[in-house]
């Protein structure tokens, strides 16, 4: 019997742990800032963003991150700008690779769902992010 408990905590303990390559699906699509906590753990909600990230990633672990505009007919505005990126699975930890022709700067995904995107830069910022959803006007 307490083999079988001891096999059935080892089963939970390695099953529940959480794989960066399984983040890797969710990441493509629109996103908008929810709140960013400080490394001092104070919070700052997003009530409403005037701009959301869209992020796309090919079979490659390439492509692209550009700020969009949401436009009240469901459209967006952007401009020729993004920043391209690359995706690395490194020391368990999935990292996100950035390059402009300004600046290149890494970021990590600590959590990655088909909702909730959780995003930690240099500076130890934690940026949760939520699927943006249009707002419909009827």
């Amino acid at each position: 019997m307490k083999k079988a408990i001891l096999l059935l905590l080892i089963v939970l303990t390695f099953g529940c742990s959480k794989n960066p390559e399984n983040y890797i699906e969710h990441l493509n699509g629109y996103w908008e800032i929810d709140e960013v906590t400080l490394p001092d753990g104070t919070k700052r909600d997003y009530n409403y963003n005037d701009t959301i990230d869209f992020f796309s990633i090919n079979d490659s672990l390439t492509g692209f991150r550009k700020k969009m505009k949401p436009n009240f007919d469901g459209s967006f505005s952007t401009s020729n700008d993004a920043e391209t990126l690359k995706v690395v699975i490194e020391n368990d930890s999935l990292n996100i690779y950035y390059q402009t022709p300004f600046a290149e700067w890494k970021e990590t995904v600590l959590e990655a769902t088909e909702d909730k995107l959780l995003i930690q830069n240099k500076d130890k910022l934690l940026y949760l992010y939520k699927r943006y959803e249009p707002i419909v006007i009827e």
